[in-house]
Formats: structure tokens, C-alpha cells, sequence
């Protein structure tokens, strides 16, 4: 009831606007959304690049070369902490 109560206002006001308000209006929203659109755009462009460059690695994995990308980290078997293990006198 309050939704459509609220709808009604809305239209009633938009219908006080001039013509050239609306398009000024219309501007705005179009122009927003243009940007929008140029950011998303950027968005699926890196993701392209990134599922290019992964296919590739597929096909190196295929030849037999080595995984390229980050080093495995080598974690030492004693775990390092604050406490000594020495007892003091």
C-alpha cells in the first residue's frame, strides 16, 4: 500500500517537471550508466587476458615444461615461536 502510495507521488511530481528536466534527467541516468557499462568492460577484458594467459600454461603443461608462477613456500619442520625451548637457571 505504501509502495504504491509512494509510485503515485512520484509520478504526480515527475508529471510537474518540464520536458527539458526530463531530459536532463535521462542525461544523467544514461551517462551513468555508460560509465558503469566502461568499468564492467575493463572487468571482462582483464578476465580475458587472464583465461588467455592460463590456457597457454595449459598448453605448456601438455609439452611438458614446468609450472611457471609463484615459487612453493618451504616451511621448515621446527615451527618458530617466542617461547626457548632452554630452561633457564
Amino acid at each position: 500500500m505504501a509502495e504504491k502510495l509512494i509510485k503515485d507521488f512520484w509520478k504526480w511530481l515527475r508529471d510537474l517537471t518540464t520536458i527539458d528536466e526530463q531530459a536532463v534527467e535521462l542525461y544523467d541516468e544514461a551517462k551513468y550508466r555508460a560509465k558503469a557499462v566502461k568499468k564492467e568492460i575493463k572487468d571482462v577484458k582483464k578476465a580475458a587476458k587472464n583465461v588467455a594467459n592460463q590456457s597457454m600454461d595449459i598448453v605448456d603443461a601438455l609439452k611438458g615444461s614446468k609450472r611457471r608462477g609463484k615459487k612453493p613456500n618451504n616451511k621448515s619442520k621446527i615451527s618458530k615461536t617466542n617461547n626457548s625451548n632452554k630452561k633457564k637457571k
